[in-house]
């Protein structure tokens, strides 16, 4: 599989490599707990470069991807930012794709180690539609600045601009010249640490092999109700119209005495019956917060009294409701 190099911002004072999903970009840069407070503050930025770029052009793209996407995006304005899934048959998340149209090209960032079977997909899916596919990882480089930031965007470059902070798609040979006049530099973790408090879901880590979007809250956000026939969409409909997910997502507050955070995929239990009892779910991101200190969030069983205090292994855990059961 064809990932980008490591990033160059590796060789910044104190970084410390990222492993698992989100190796080839610094985790920190020797301060946690610093960096989520300038992101908080609307400060800094955070090198995604490992993130897949892939672009769609030509007179059709959006129309085009209007018919592979649970988005609408047929008439998707210039400039503004939207998220997408691509489901199984069965409604099933395979894919997630954070983009934006600039007038001429689609332009989206992926999750590492997606890329090569997203564009495979999109090939297989052509026809005689008038678009082209291509992946741009090699050219350019997602870096986030966060929500409240006054950095100018580089002039020309395609920003992608949320709620949450703006991504720009950076030439990557301009990586090095931006981070020194936009500094300082955030780690993943602590991109990842507003991501869990803001309750954002993420491809591999919220989501597995028989994720339907309902149970992760991205109806509404990445999931339009109102469009045409797209893949998987049935499944959406009758969750939507006739029942309930099977799953929902909550969002953990952890016990702070304990000094290791919960792996992705600790079991869930309820505290009244201990860590021999049986699992209802399973951590799927624990982070350390600044403020809210250790936090996760979580897959459980649809009817997991929204009160009922947890366990995560041996680790106390209190959960808020993020999708109603």
């Amino acid at each position: 599989m064809k990932s980008p190099s490591k990033s160059p911002l590796l060789s910044l004072p104190g970084a410390v490599p990222a492993e698992g999903r989100d190796e080839g970009v610094a985790a920190h840069y020797g301060d946690l707990f610093r960096e989520q407070r300038s992101l908080a503050d609307g400060a800094g930025f955070v090198d995604l470069s490992h993130r897949g770029v892939v672009t769609v052009t030509g007179d059709d793209r959006l129309s085009w991807l209007h018919l592979l996407l649970t988005q609408h995006v047929s008439d998707l304005p210039a400039g503004q930012a939207t998220e997408a899934l691509i489901l199984s048959a069965n409604g099933h998340i395979e894919h997630a794709l954070s983009l934006v149209d600039d007038g001429e090209t689609v332009w989206a960032h992926v999750e590492p180690g997606t890329r090569d079977e997203l564009i495979a997909y999109l090939e297989s899916m052509k026809f005689f539609y008038r678009v082209e596919v291509a992946d741009r990882s090699d050219d350019f480089a997602v870096v986030h600045l966060p929500a409240g930031s006054t950095a100018e965007s580089p002039e020309g470059v395609v920003v992608r601009e949320t709620a949450y902070g703006r991504d720009l798609f950076l030439p990557r040979a301009e990586l090095e010249a931006f981070a020194g006049a936009h500094g300082p530099a955030a780690g993943v973790l602590a991109y990842e640490a507003l991501r869990v408090e803001g309750h954002r879901p993420r491809l591999g880590f919220e989501t597995d092999h028989r994720t339907i979007p309902h149970e992760v809250g991205l109806i509404g956000t990445a999931v339009h109700l109102q469009k045409g026939c797209y893949r998987g969409q049935e499944t959406v409909a009758r969750v939507q119209n006739l029942g309930k997910p099977p799953r929902r997502l909550v969002f953990l507050h952890l016990d702070g005495s304990e000094v290791a955070l919960p792996a992705h995929g600790t079991p869930l239990r309820l505290a009244a019956d201990g860590p021999e009892g049986r699992q209802l779910g399973f951590v799927t991101t624990a982070v350390r917060h600044h403020e809210l200190g250790p936090i996760a969030l979580a897959l459980v069983k649809r009817n997991v009294p929204v009160d009922a205090p947890l366990v995560a292994g041996t680790t106390a855990a209190a959960q808020e409701t993020v999708v109603e059961p």
